[in-house]
């Protein structure tokens, strides 16, 4: 399905055809599970025409309910690459050290 026609549709109609793939997509997973399937790149094709549709949907659906402010993400990305990298403690020997000497020391009697 081309995004062109996608967008051509009302949401009620996309709605529709969302509910058809979805049915589609379960009979193919069945039909895959129990061996019928011929065609099997089609589960993938379907799979990806339902999240364009859902995603054409979701931003016909941002559009018409923009009566608020509406929230910028540059500014939220952009206040989030000023901010300074966390710098982390450096690991100290000591605490390797001693976690080895807590451990027992293998024998060769323990080894057998």
């Amino acid at each position: 399905m081309k995004p062109a026609d996608i967008r051509a549709m009302t949401i009620d109609q996309i709605d529709d055809e969302v509910l058809k793939l979805k049915k589609e997509h379960f009979n193919l997973r069945f039909q895959r599970a129990s061996g019928q399937l011929e065609n099997t790149a089609r589960v993938r094709e379907v799979r990806r025409d339902i999240a364009r549709l859902k995603t054409v949907a979701r931003s016909k659906h941002q559009g018409s309910a923009k009566s608020g402010p509406a929230k910028s993400s540059s500014t939220e990305a952009g206040s989030a690459k000023s901010r300074p990298a966390k710098s982390r403690p450096a690991k100290s020997s000591r605490a390797k050290s001693s976690r080895a000497k807590s451990r027992p020391a293998k024998t060769a009697a323990a080894k057998s």
